[in-house]
């Protein structure tokens, strides 16, 4: 597909909104500094490469050049077949595949590695002092030159803040790209998002979301459950979080009644005594920024709460723990993935994405085995 062009110097930051009141997120134990420890070389080593140049000029137009700032949109702007087209990322974006050589544009003012609630403190103490949680590399940005930047004003703690972004735009790109701000809290925003990212560059984005909703309508037909199991989807360990937004959505197509987060709102603080009276049947486990391997150990810590053994859903043998970070997390079109995933876990079916889920008795042995249990599809 031929890459779109950008009139004049007309720049446009395409990012998207994370989740709004989610108070941490922690990538998975990596490279932060993303794939040359000096992004300005980075950058103009990109440039330099005759295959890859993003500088080209035709007749008066420049070739559209994206800088993501948030892994959802990363995953947006490749489902819109402009993989080629983008430039920059942040220090979290990581799919598809191949985007981790691109210069990294932000980084984290905090240590993201440790506990749950290690990160938690370590992100509070920022915000308490009235400062921000994430910065910008200004001179990686500035050698890129983007037309186009996607970001977020939802969530402080979740990616560079909007307004970080504005301030940047205007003091340190002398190319004054448009921002626009992504802002998903169900699944009709993500399909908004998509048509609102594809018309800016000028790509068609009905295919894509078309493709999208097909696959959300055969979940919502095929679903098996004579019972609609009462579910709780953790989205922070601790202190313990509800996940809000689109999840609860996500549970409700597959079959599921989620019995603490709301449709469409903010992802909130929970207390032991609201989940013990939840008395789920399903307890979905997705910390927010969280691998599969550091969910395990994030539930490892939950479960020395005596607390613990009295949750139905532990009793019942029905806690699952998922790959939050790849899938739930991220509010870009994987977010099918993630329901399909969700339908998996309800319908007690194996699961097509490796690595994404699993029982929580199945990460306790350390064994592999057919993700299978007995469910409610015939109670």
């Amino acid at each position: 597909m031929p890459r779109p062009l950008a009139a004049g110097r007309m720049s446009l930051f395409l990012t998207h909104q994370p989740l709004q009141s989610c108070s941490h997120f922690a990538p998975e134990q990596g490279n932060l500094a993303g794939f040359s420890s000096d992004p300005i070389r980075q950058a103009r080593n990109i440039f330099s490469n005759p295959v890859t140049n993003v500088i080209e000029v035709l007749q008066g137009s420049r070739m559209v050049r994206i800088v993501s700032l948030l892994p959802s949109a990363t995953e947006l702007v490749a489902a819109l077949g402009l993989r080629e087209s983008m430039v920059g990322r942040s220090h979290e974006c990581d799919y598809p595949r191949g985007v981790e050589v691109l210069p990294v544009c932000t980084y984290p003012h905090f240590n993201p590695q440790g506990t749950s609630l290690q990160i938690h403190e370590r992100v509070s103490q920022r915000l308490l002092r009235a400062l921000s949680v994430y910065g910008l590399h200004l001179e990686t940005l500035a050698a890129l030159e983007p037309t186009h930047i996607l970001t977020q004003a939802q969530c402080e703690v979740c990616a560079v803040s909007l307004a970080e972004v504005q301030e940047a735009v205007q003091a340190h790109l002398p190319s004054h790209p448009q921002i626009i701000s992504l802002q998903p809290n169900t699944l009709a925003d993500l399909w908004q998002d998509i048509r609102t990212t594809g018309q800016a560059v000028g790509v068609d984005p009905e295919p894509l979301i078309r493709g999208l909703q097909r696959r959300v309508a055969e979940i919502h037909r095929r679903c098996p459950l004579v019972h609609r199991p009462r579910v709780v989807c953790i989205e922070w360990t601790d202190p313990l979080m509800s996940a809000g937004h689109w999840v609860p959505e996500l549970v409700q197509l597959a079959g599921g009644e989620e019995q603490l987060g709301h449709l469409g709102q903010a992802s909130a603080w929970i207390t032991w005594q609201d989940l013990l009276a939840a008395d789920a049947e399903v307890l979905i486990v997705m910390p927010c920024g969280f691998s599969l391997a550091q969910t395990r150990q994030a539930v490892a810590e939950l479960s020395q709460d005596p607390r613990w053994s009295r949750l139905r859903a532990v009793q019942e043998g029905q806690v699952y723990l998922v790959d939050g970070n790849q899938y739930f997390n991220r509010p870009g079109p994987r977010l099918v993935d993630s329901l399909e995933i969700m339908a998996e876990i309800l319908w007690g079916q194996p699961s097509r994405y490796p690595g994404s889920w699993e029982p929580l008795a199945l990460a306790e042995a350390g064994t592999e085995a057919l993700q299978t249990q007995t469910h409610f599809l015939s109670r």
